[in-house]
């Protein structure tokens, strides 16, 4: 049995332990060798790390590369884009994106000479729709920033719907993959976006600092990043400093030495993923989402996320009572072995590969006891 509904923070697999321990092992003895082969293994590793991602979201070879964290890849994005791209403009954001990304771009609006539009919550809903964005978005958006899946209400949005309309505004449109990959089903070669910014922390089951950047291709050759450096050229051993010159692939995007260490213990989760399948992680996790749901009904909770599956990614969200302390919730659920953790008066709920039925019984029992009537 496993109390576990942490897969919106960081996920887990049977097993993971011991195979994260494995591949770190394995490096451990590479890295401290006494000989000259630590750096060709290591990128060999990254270059693994790289391939699984490629093949999560369907990108093509080249497309993709590391970065430490969605909000740098984000910001390795913005520092390449042709001069005169997003000054006198709009980049269009919903006020349910991850926090960390409007930090960015509200610091950076003065500098690039674009002004951030926040797509506001309607009063009293726990997500933004996306009519709303619609309605917000004309010509003058020059880049808009969708997110798959919210953090705070696993809403799911249309994808299909937006990045279309965001073609015939003829914007970039980017997307925030991280709260849905690994358990919602993402193509770059169907969706076919600008870029896609994620991490491998959360339904990929991998470790802070394994973040990745995709460009399309069309971007990407009209790209010249600002944060470069040694890496960022076709030979990284081209030490001519009259001779600088941009990788035609993604590695462009790289600049000084990368990190390898947080790719090499991400891509034993990347590759339980791959091999267990989306449609079979996906349909474990909608039939105790519907279990929490139904629940939830029959208890009176008001839902935070959507009630049909396919508008939400992985995790069920319940908004508490006025008269229950999200915090002494969460740590009464803890000392009965059950964890989950909350966001203001909204209780996150993310059931994965090691939750069974049982589980949510229990945490369904204990949320009974807990919260008054």
């Amino acid at each position: 049995m496993s109390g576990y509904f942490l897969y919106h923070s960081i996920g887990t697999f049977p097993g993971k332990a011991k195979a994260v321990a494995s591949a770190l092992g394995a490096f451990a003895e590479i890295w401290s060798a006494e000989d000259d082969g630590q750096w060709p293994a290591a990128l060999q590793q990254r270059q693994a790390f790289i391939a699984a991602w490629e093949r999560q979201i369907d990108a093509g070879a080249g497309t993709l590369t590391t970065t430490e964290n969605v909000t740098s890849g984000l910001y390795s994005l913005l520092g390449a884009l042709p001069d005169g791209t997003l000054a006198g403009r709009r980049i269009l954001v919903a006020g349910d994106c991850f926090p960390s990304l409007h930090f960015l771009l509200s610091g950076l609006a003065h500098r690039f000479g674009f002004t951030l539009d926040t797509v506001p919550l309607r009063s009293g809903e726990t997500w933004v729709r996306d009519e709303d964005v619609i309605a917000r978005w004309q010509p003058d958006v020059a880049l808009a920033l969708l997110t798959q899946v919210t953090s705070t209400a696993s809403y799911r949005c249309d994808l299909e719907l937006l990045v279309a309309h965001g073609r015939r505004m003829g914007s970039l449109v980017g997307v925030d993959i991280t709260q849905g990959v690994g358990v919602v089903p993402f193509s770059v070669a169907t969706l076919d976006p600008d870029f896609v910014v994620s991490t491998s922390l959360k339904w990929l089951c991998g470790t802070s600092g394994a973040g990745i950047l995709y460009v399309r291709p069309e971007l990407m050759g009209r790209c010249a990043p600002e944060l470069r450096g040694w890496f960022s050229q076709p030979n990284p051993f081209s030490w001519d400093l009259d001779a600088f010159s941009y990788a035609p692939d993604a590695r462009r995007f790289d600049h000084g030495t990368p990190a390898i260490l947080a790719s090499i213990a991400s891509l034993p989760g990347l590759l339980w993923v791959e091999q267990t399948g989306i449609a079979a992680i996906a349909a474990q996790n909608r039939a105790m989402g519907e279990q929490l749901v139904d629940w939830a009904k029959g208890k009176g909770l008001r839902l935070a996320s959507p009630e049909m599956a396919a508008q939400r990614g992985g995790s069920i969200m319940l908004r508490l009572p006025e008269t229950v302390s999200p915090a002494e919730l969460v740590g009464q659920l803890r000392a009965r072995k059950l964890y989950c953790d909350a966001r203001g008066a909204t209780l996150r709920l993310s059931p994965g590969a090691v939750t069974q039925s049982e589980d949510i019984s229990a945490l369904c029992e204990a949320l009974g006891e807990l919260i008054p009537a």
